[in-house]
């Protein structure tokens, strides 16, 4: 991971990886060790497919334990800021307006939380990036991952 570049979390966005942290070195990882050992028994390791899975398993996890010790280390939280001129930042949910009045709400996080499904976009996404520093009653215009240009009114800014 690289160490310059800033990573910023909402106060969910860190405790969802601190829960996560705490899963994958507690109740994960007595978990693996079981199937190796249990793997273990099956006998000769040269041709034991179990074994190799428990031990790659063992190893993914080992590597995401230390992606989020890495991102909760160098991470700043991003706390609510007072709703008076309320600029677009993360941790903010954003509604829009498009010219045809279809609204779109989306809520701004650090690129570790983006979830589309959530309707969370990354800060560092397109509409992310000409959404930040923006405040209510303003428009702004970006370019869509499928490359369609996309021009909104930002109608509310809520934390």
């Amino acid at each position: 991971m690289d160490n310059s570049k800033k990573i910023e979390l909402t106060p969910e966005g860190r405790q969802k990886l601190v829960e996560e942290l705490a899963y994958r070195e507690g109740e994960k990882h007595d978990e693996i060790v079981e199937r190796i050992k249990e793997a273990r028994g099956f006998g000769d390791l040269s041709e034991n497919s179990e074994y190799d899975a428990a031990k790659e398993e063992q190893s993914h996890n080992e590597s995401r334990i230390n992606e989020i010790r890495q991102i909760l280390s160098v991470a700043t939280v991003v706390a609510a800021g007072s709703h008076a001129n309320l600029k677009v930042s993360i941790g903010t949910t954003v509604t829009l307006v498009d010219a045809k009045g279809k609204t779109t709400e989306f809520t701004i996080v650090g690129t570790t939380e983006t979830n589309s499904l959530e309707h969370k976009i990354s800060n560092e996404s397109p509409a992310g990036q000409a959404l930040i520093g923006h405040g209510e009653g303003e428009e702004v215009e970006f370019v869509t991952p499928t490359g369609k240009a996309k021009k909104y009114t930002i109608t509310a800014i809520t934390r």
